[in-house]
Order: C-alpha cells, then sequence, then structure tokens
C-alpha cells in the first residue's frame, strides 16, 4: 500500500500592518465623507429657494406671454405656494391655480413640507403688505388684482435647519434675487 504525500496547506491571514493600512484608508474616506452629509440640509434649501425663484419667474414669464395678470399666492401657515390666473381682479387660489398635470388636483401648488426640501419653511412673506405677488399684464408687479399703480415688490424668507435665505423681488421691474442671511 502506497501512501499519499501529506500536503502542507500553509493558512493565510491579514498581518497587523495590512489592517491598520485598511483602517487608516477608511478613517480618512470617513473623514471626507461625514461633512458632506452635514450639508444635504443646507442643499435642500436652496432646491426650495431655487424652485420658488423659478416659478416666481415663470408666473412673470406668463403674465407677459398671455397678456394677463398672474399671482403667486404664499401661504405661510400651510408652507405652500400656488400659481393663480387673476380674473375679475379677483385672486381665488383655490378656484383659478394655473393647469399642472403633476400637482396635486392639477393646481399649481408647491407644497415645502415635502421631503424633497429637507424642512424648509417660508417665512416673513411682504409683497405690498401681503402674502400674494402679483403680476400685471408686462410681467411687473402690482400692489393689488385690479391696481394699475405701480408695486413697492417685497420679499420672503426660506429658512432650513441651518441656512435662511431672503427673496426680493424688486419694484418696477420684478427683478428676483436672492440673499443669504446669518
Amino acid at each position: 500500500m502506497r501512501r499519499s504525500p501529506t500536503i502542507l496547506t500553509a493558512r493565510r491571514g491579514y498581518t497587523l500592518v495590512e489592517m491598520l493600512i485598511v483602517i487608516v484608508i477608511l478613517g480618512i474616506m470617513g473623514t471626507m465623507v461625514i461633512p458632506s452629509f452635514g450639508s444635504t440640509n443646507v442643499l435642500r434649501t436652496q432646491a426650495a429657494v431655487r424652485t420658488i425663484v423659478a416659478d416666481i419667474t415663470f408666473a412673470q414669464s406668463d403674465a407677459l406671454s398671455f397678456q394677463e395678470q398672474r399671482a403667486v399666492v404664499f401661504d405661510e401657515t400651510e408652507n405652500m405656494y400656488t400659481l393663480v390666473e387673476v380674473t375679475g381682479g379677483t385672486i381665488d387660489a383655490d378656484a383659478d391655480a394655473l393647469y399642472d398635470p403633476q400637482g396635486p388636483g392639477q393646481r399649481y401648488r408647491v407644497d415645502l413640507d415635502d421631503l424633497d426640501f429637507g424642512g424648509a419653511f417660508i417665512e416673513n412673506i411682504s409683497f405690498n403688505g401681503g402674502a400674494s405677488l402679483i403680476f400685471d399684464e408686462l410681467g411687473g408687479p402690482t400692489p393689488a388684482a385690479s391696481s394699475t399703480g405701480l408695486s413697492t415688490g417685497g420679499s420672503l424668507e426660506v429658512v432650513g435647519p441651518q441656512a435662511r435665505y431672503r427673496i426680493n423681488v424688486a419694484p418696477f421691474t420684478g427683478r428676483v434675487t436672492v440673499d443669504r442671511i446669518d
């Protein structure tokens, strides 16, 4: 009877030096990634600001395109706003909301409580003393739905967990600017 030779296999594991190198590399990567996770709330607040600015600009352009008054009606208690067609000198956010195929009830309504905006809130809304920004047929802001006078402009603030921004609308031109408030 013949015996088969015994094959010795060496067991190989990680050495202490290899383990330390991997731990150090993971630590360095962690220090680079963790700060960017903290800034996601700022990015979400900025997304809310960009959305509001884009919708204000859209309402102004839509007023100019159709030669009809448009309004952006802000609701601070519900943390939302609606784009509205001004008919007959009145503003009715429920009945006259612009059409949006993706909006709730096909209305052009934006709810900032949506998770995409990470806890951003609208505050300190003041457009000629009210919560509605109204554009005339030429895209200029007006003080009221039936008014032909000039608006004094106005502003609102978007507040997030780590950032605060003020959106300003200039009188006469309706130019929109944004300032970070610290």
